[in-house]
């Protein structure tokens, strides 16, 4: 059987370079861009096939992985091509980074929808996919989630990239997520604003503030001015769209911690949230802030400060709750 294109199948791509392949950044803007954010913009975070069958009892997907298995801990992590239906991990199969293969997923009864995750870390490159025994139909798209973050919206330390907290509140609310977490990153850089700006989308959501405690330092009030600025550089895109601020979720060791700057994280949470705060009382009202203080416990944490599945999930519930008093 000929192997069908999977631009159509394909969900969560932003941007594309100049081989096609999925890019979590504007490429014609990368040189305003921290090399971190642009790193991690090369991983395919988030993307899926999503499709539905008639009459197929296997999908084959025929992928291309162009960079090495990870080391050090991300080495335990999983490759695997996981089906998805129902909102339920059906099966998986592992694979090895390779110039090419093929991963074959039986499928259960029932024309689905199904989504298929790849592996993430080896960056595979979807060439094509084809049914056995029927056909494959891209699935209908759902209203598209913006979601900007760290590594814990890029999905640090769940186990399944369907695991990470947007995957799981995206599949409640039937959004097509699209991940713009960047691990290390999410400082507030303003290119990154406009950036989101530029994309189509029908619910944004921004979860950055930890590494400006740590990696860059922050004060409140550097804090305060570069969340008001990065609102309203989105809000030239999108004026209208809901858009919901989740601040930083609790870390233990920065919480009461001056950083460089003399700034606890708690201290720069408060201030992400009064910049919010302050902008929606000034009129827009479709901006609302999600505190992340609370959302979390120590025992949700993988290692002080990442979330573990039951910590993703716990993220998931409550961001889905406050988007869906939105939409």
């Amino acid at each position: 059987m000929t192997w069908l294109d999977p631009e159509p199948f394909l969900r969560g791509v932003a941007w594309r370079d100049a081989k096609g392949r999925p890019l979590r950044a504007d490429p014609d803007d990368l040189a305003r861009l921290p090399w971190d954010t642009a790193q991690r913009a090369a991983l395919p975070i988030g993307v899926r096939l999503e499709f539905t069958t008639d009459g197929a009892s296997a999908v084959e997907i025929r992928y291309r992985a162009e960079l090495p298995a990870p080391t050090g801990d991300l080495r335990a992590l999983a490759h695997t091509f996981a089906l998805w239906a129902d909102g339920r991990r059906v099966r998986e199969t592992a694979v090895t980074p390779a110039d090419e293969a093929v991963a074959v997923l039986e499928l259960p009864p029932g024309g689905g929808p199904f989504t298929v995750h790849p592996p993430q870390e080896c960056a595979p490159v979807v060439l094509g996919l084809r049914a056995r025994g029927g056909t494959l139909a891209p699935a209908p798209r759902g209203p598209r989630w913006l979601v900007h973050g760290d590594s814990i919206t890029e999905g640090w330390w769940s186990t399944r990239p369907a695991h990470a907290w947007p995957a799981v509140a995206g599949r409640a609310l039937g959004l097509e997520t699209v991940n713009l977490g960047y691990a290390g990153a999410a400082r507030g850089e303003l290119a990154t604003a406009q950036q989101l700006a530029s994309l189509p989308a029908d619910v944004l959501t921004l979860a950055f503030g930890t590494n400006c405690w740590s990696g860059v330092p922050s004060s409140p009030e550097l804090l305060y001015e570069t969340t008001r600025a990065f609102l309203a550089l989105v809000r030239r895109g999108h004026p209208r769209t809901p858009l919901l601020l989740l601040s930083p979720l609790r870390h233990p060791a920065a919480e009461h911690t001056p950083n460089a700057l003399g700034a606890t994280l708690g201290a720069l949470r408060a201030a992400m949230e009064s910049a919010a705060r302050d902008r929606a009382a000034d009129g827009d009202s479709r901006l609302h802030v999600l505190p992340g203080r609370d959302l979390l416990t120590a025992a949700d944490l993988a290692d002080g400060l990442h979330p573990n599945d039951d910590g993703h999930r716990k993220i998931a519930g409550a961001v889905a709750r406050a988007l869906r008093a939105q939409l």
